[in-house]
């Protein structure tokens, strides 16, 4: 699980290296949580500090962030494409963020909003 540690916005939502806790579930990933006014906004950067994703998740909601090398790649569907590769990247008591590789080399991440509570992801 992931710490309730979080930042705002403006402590470096979209920088590689935000001023914020890394709260990420796989030793793979950087995830960063931002709270601004009841929205939580979810950054998922690589190893070196490239941003791939971000969603934005309020009111049991999910939004994709224009923001991120995979952005074209991140869906908020519940049946988005898993595979033995998969892995949870994220997740707390409301929202799960998996990565996929797919086979062009990108990344396909997927971002659920649970509203009875997530298990774990993935």
């Amino acid at each position: 699980m992931a710490s309730a540690q979080t930042a705002t916005p403006s402590n470096g939502l979209g920088q590689a290296w935000p001023n914020a806790a890394d709260v990420s579930a796989s030793p793979n990933w950087h995830v960063y949580v931002f709270v601004m006014n009841g929205v939580k906004y979810v950054q998922v950067n690589d190893l070196n500090g490239t941003v791939h994703a971000a969603v934005a998740v309020v009111n049991n909601a999910t939004a994709v962030l224009p923001m991120g090398v995979d952005s074209q790649n991140v869906t908020t569907a519940p049946t988005a494409a898993t595979n033995s590769s998969t892995q949870t990247v994220y997740s707390d008591a409301t929202t799960t963020v998996t990565a996929t590789p797919k086979s062009d080399g990108t990344m396909m991440f997927s971002a659920m909003s649970c509203p009875a509570g997530c298990t774990g992801g993935g």
